[in-house]
């Protein structure tokens, strides 16, 4: 079965087993999107467990086209109520506006890039001082909490959140502009 079968059956059924099976290629991914916003291990795979056993009522309830479209905007959303019922607790990663390459997977695009749109990102990448461009990979690509990216490049931490907002900024300018042909 493929996934569309394995959502439908599982609605139609209940059977955690299926669950299961469509739930377990994108544990790994899930991981990385909660650690990117609690910078925590145990919180993280505390949360993937959550968001399972949240999808058991969801997904007998909500029409899903693209699981992992909606799974990443599922686990995301839990990420930020989560962040929200903690507010006194400090975190840091957690950005006021998504990447292009976020945008396009949250709005179920990611079928729609191209090897022009992954070029135009690579070109984009190498405008970027060595700085931003070395944070914006490790963070973004890599998956790595600002501490982390500090320690690695011995760059302050304070400067590593400012390159990536920066790296973001030039980044998402130097889009634009090719995408608008200029």
């Amino acid at each position: 079965m493929d996934e569309k079968e394995q959502l439908v059956y599982y609605k139609q059924t209940g059977n955690l087993q299926v669950l299961g099976q469509l739930y377990a290629p994108y544990m790994s991914l899930l991981y990385g999107v909660c650690f990117k916003y609690f910078q925590d291990q145990a919180a993280s795979q505390d949360a993937v467990m959550q968001i399972f056993e949240q999808l058991v009522q969801k997904l007998r309830i909500h029409e899903v086209d693209n699981f992992k479209s909606w799974l990443y905007v599922f686990a995301r959303n839990y990420c930020l109520m989560e962040l929200r019922k903690q507010k006194g607790k400090q975190h840091v990663g957690l950005e006021d506006h998504l990447s292009e390459s976020d945008q396009k997977l949250a709005s179920n695009e990611e079928s729609r890039w191209t090897d022009d749109d992954f070029e135009k990102v690579h070109d984009c990448l190498n405008t970027l001082s060595p700085e931003q461009a070395v944070c914006i990979r490790l963070f973004y690509l890599e998956q790595k909490c600002y501490k982390d990216i500090a320690e690695e490049t011995q760059y302050d931490l304070n400067k590593v959140k400012s390159y990536i907002q920066n790296g973001k900024r030039n980044l998402r300018i130097c889009m634009e502009s090719r995408k608008h042909g200029k």
